[in-house]
């Protein structure tokens, strides 16, 4: 049981611990997606991702899940795969503050994901809070087109990460159902599995066998994906969501951070901008409705 009395701060760092460890994961998957595309790089990454889980989950010797979890872990998996594949290949075609900026557009969807599926009304804040984030889209937009310099499929990716933000706001909306059948490891381990398997429906199609100068960052993707998972579980069993929830925002700072470093990629005013209108949005939604405990990070 999670002591009301104890101290947040150390929740809290752990948790800014595993964004930024997603982050770092966010900067091997750019460069796999760039070398044998998001597919590829989603599907090995998986496939790595269920052995790690796998022998970690299957140590402690649980019990199997009944029929029912099994059937939320498949569903689940089916989006997370969508939004998988389309956010790298987005990654791998726009510099990373801008699209993880655009992502922070999911908590805002969330609201609509809930008003249709749940039931529940949106109030006015929520609707300015969708404004700001809306406007901070096309900010960020208007000053890629407005440099005159983007790559033709600039705007497309930019598609794809609003793509894959809608498909992870539902996903938030499964996570909750989930996290109540589930431990952490247990849906670490069927993800992964679901979304290889999932996404090995095409391999006839689109398998590439990556080469040998790969496997260290497919194996790393996968470890730093498993390990930001289990820093954000520990933390969020620790301390509240609200406390926690704007740890995220710091992947943008990553994302800029890792940017520069790895990918010699510039961080432009609109880019910060519209990403401040949008982490607004999502604070002015945090305040009213109570947050959903992740327990992946925000971009799979």
């Amino acid at each position: 049981m999670r002591p009301d009395s104890a101290s947040p701060v150390i929740p809290f760092l752990i948790a800014c611990a595993g964004i930024a460890t997603f982050s770092a994961m966010d900067v091997l998957m750019k460069g796999l997606s760039i070398d044998i595309g998001a597919y590829n790089a989603v599907l090995w990454r998986t496939g790595a991702g269920t052995i790690l889980s796998g022998a970690i989950y299957f140590a402690s010797r649980p019990a199997m899940p009944d029929r029912a979890t099994l059937r939320i872990h498949a569903i689940r998996s089916l989006f997370v795969a969508g939004m998988a594949v389309s956010f790298f290949w987005a990654l791998a075609r726009l510099p990373m503050a801008e699209a993880i900026a655009i992502a922070f557009i999911a908590p805002l969807a969330t609201l609509y994901m809930a008003a249709i599926f749940l039931g529940e009304k949106i109030g006015p804040r929520s609707i300015m809070a969708s404004v700001l984030g809306i406007a901070g889209v096309l900010v960020i937009v208007a000053g890629k087109l407005g440099r005159g310099d983007y790559a033709p499929e600039a705007l497309w990716a930019v598609g794809a990460v609003v793509a894959s933000a809608l498909l992870y706001a539902y996903n938030l909306i499964l996570a909750r159902r989930q996290a109540k059948m589930a431990e952490p490891m247990e849906i670490a381990f069927f993800q992964n599995g679901f979304v290889a398997l999932i996404l090995a429906l095409g391999a006839p199609w689109f398998l590439a066998v990556p080469g040998s100068d790969q496997a260290i960052p497919l194996v790393g993707a996968a470890f730093l994906a498993v390990t930001s998972l289990l820093l954000l579980s520990w933390a969020y069993a620790r301390a509240e969501a609200q406390i926690l929830a704007t740890t995220e925002y710091t992947g943008f700072l990553w994302a800029m951070l890792f940017g520069w470093m790895f990918f010699d990629e510039a961080v432009t005013w609109p880019t910060i901008v519209g990403a401040v209108l949008i982490v607004v949005g999502c604070l002015i939604v945090a305040r009213k409705t109570p947050q959903l405990d992740p327990i992946e990070p925000a971009a799979a």
